[in-house]
């Protein structure tokens, strides 16, 4: 290492990295270099140093008279002040350019059109031409020239312009992607919850994320819908034109497939309730029945309802068993829609209440639509999915995927603990690609110096 001298660390980080300049070092270090009598003071005290370093025989002496020789010729660095390291890199090699007696040639004006290499359009810049007294050593590995090519899209003439340098100040590729965890809820028997890991662009959109949920879902991405989940039940739903920068952060990301649609005409069978139905959900509703006021205004006469259990001990809710993805007739009864909800559940219902008839309301229902006040859907009322509010929310389902209501069904604790017992979450296996997207994540991104010059280099549109 090298002594620092009061704030020379700017000036012992340049030197080191020159000395591990091998050209340079070699050049200094051996005295393979020529300069004018009385002059170079500079690059010979550098010499000094880089020899002395690279035979082991360096002492603070050595570093203490390169700074005395650096203050004497440059007011600048004098004094124990701090200095940035790559102001000190240019003016040091700009002294030993001075000091190997050739002066720095003066650049060619932008857009110099000397005749040269072919590739170029035949044009060459400044290096293209021999100066009468020679570079240096320092000016012919050291410095460059720029060639900018600049074509109109319009006429697709090119012109280039040539800009000697000596420094250049390289962009580092960033990582362009993000890790996000996506719950599938699929409508398959085999695999109903799966939690997938993705790579998703930081600068993408909902609908970049729904064509990647799709793929690895095997289903169509116009029946995706993606909402955000969390412990207390339904946060929002994402429409494709939302930028995916807060996407998942909030809450654990679902992304919901539709239960398949009946053909028109086929009777309606309500899932299996834990007693005996009534004797009207055992039939098909009548017409008569499904009407009612809201459906004659255009509105579908079924509609698709995301709905979460939510459990309440007077003070906060928290969400149990898994998200329910249904598909239900606008003209249904309060009793029929419990029951259809009841037997989405029914695998999680104690086998002791199994058998016990259902005829009251078991829980309250909710939109989740950040509505204030809270709309509640009443057990008294004939057709509760025709309410107002239904339709608001239906129109508010934003872009991508079908329209949707979500819903919250919100139990008292002991109606809960009575029927379900202890029942939390549902259960998700997680896809091998969890974890390798997590790691691949987590590691710090790396790239080599050429990444670094394509970035740099990269055509872009002006």
């Amino acid at each position: 290492g090298l002594r620092n001298h009061g704030n020379t660390c700017f000036m012992n980080a340049v030197v080191q990295c020159l000395s591990n300049t091998a050209p340079l070092a070699e050049v200094l270090a051996l005295g393979r270099y020529r300069a004018p009598a009385g002059r170079a003071e500079v690059t010979h005290r550098l010499a000094a140093l880089v020899r002395a370093l690279w035979t082991r025989d360096y002492t603070p002496q050595l570093s203490a008279e390169f700074k005395n020789i650096v203050s004497k010729h440059s007011a600048q660095f004098r004094g124990n002040a701090q200095h940035d390291a790559l102001e000190f890199l240019l003016w040091l090699l700009d002294r030993m350019h001075e000091d190997l007696g050739t002066a720095s040639p003066a650049p060619q004006t932008r857009g110099s059109e000397e005749v040269g290499d072919p590739r170029w359009g035949g044009h060459t810049g400044w290096l293209g031409v021999r100066h009468p007294r020679g570079q240096s050593f320092v000016q012919s590995h050291f410095q460059a020239q720029y060639r900018s090519s600049l074509t109109c899209p319009h006429c697709l003439k090119q012109s280039n312009t040539f800009d000697p340098f000596l420094c250049i100040s390289l962009p580092i590729p960033l990582r362009q992607t993000r890790a996000l965890n996506v719950v599938l809820v699929l409508q398959s028997e085999r695999r109903r919850f799966l939690r997938v890991g993705l790579a998703v662009p930081l600068l993408g959109t909902v609908a970049e994320l729904r064509e990647m949920v799709a793929r690895e879902g095997h289903i169509p991405p116009e029946q995706v819908i993606l909402a955000e989940v969390s412990l207390q039940g339904f946060l929002r739903s994402l429409g494709d034109s939302e930028e995916l920068g807060a996407a998942g952060e909030g809450a654990p990301l679902y992304a919901f497939q539709p239960p398949p649609t009946r053909r028109p005409g086929c009777p309606r069978s309500l899932p299996a309730s834990p007693g005996p139905a009534q004797p009207e959900a055992q039939h098909p509703l009548p017409s008569a029945a499904r009407s009612s006021d809201c459906l004659h205004r255009g509105a579908s006469s079924r509609v698709l309802l995301l709905l979460c259990n939510t459990a309440s001990d007077g003070h906060r809710l928290a969400r149990f068993g898994p998200p329910l993805v249904l598909r239900e007739e606008r003209g249904i009864s309060w009793e029929q829609l419990q029951q259809s909800i009841l037997g989405q559940l029914r695998a999680l219902l104690r086998a002791e209440v199994r058998a016990q008839g259902m005829g009251v309301p078991l829980f309250r229902i909710r939109l989740a639509e950040g509505m204030e006040p809270c709309t509640y859907l009443s057990p008294q009322d004939p057709h509760p999915l025709c309410h107002p509010a239904i339709d608001r929310a239906l129109q508010l389902s934003g872009s991508g995927g079908p329209p949707h209501v979500r819903l919250m069904a919100e139990w008292d604790l002991n109606t809960k603990e009575r029927l379900f017992g202890s029942v939390q979450e549902e259960a998700v296996e997680d896809a091998e690609s969890v974890g390798l997207q997590q790691q691949a994540h987590r590691q710090q991104p790396s790239c080599t110096l050429d990444e670094c010059f394509q970035l740099y280099t990269k055509e872009e549109q002006v």
